[in-house]
């Protein structure tokens, strides 16, 4: 199985910063994540 690019406490931290305002283009310039991982990150372990 392949390794994740991202620890689970990174993409905890990316998942904040869109939770405090930061938008997802901010996010994919910073970080460069993908929009689908992005939403399957927010699906997988966002808030509820």
């Amino acid at each position: 199985m392949r390794k994740s690019q991202f620890s689970h406490t990174q993409i905890a931290n990316i998942l904040k910063e869109f939770e405090q305002g930061k938008s997802f283009e901010e996010l994919h310039r910073d970080h460069g994540v993908s929009k689908a991982t992005f939403y399957k990150w927010r699906q997988r372990y966002g808030s509820q």
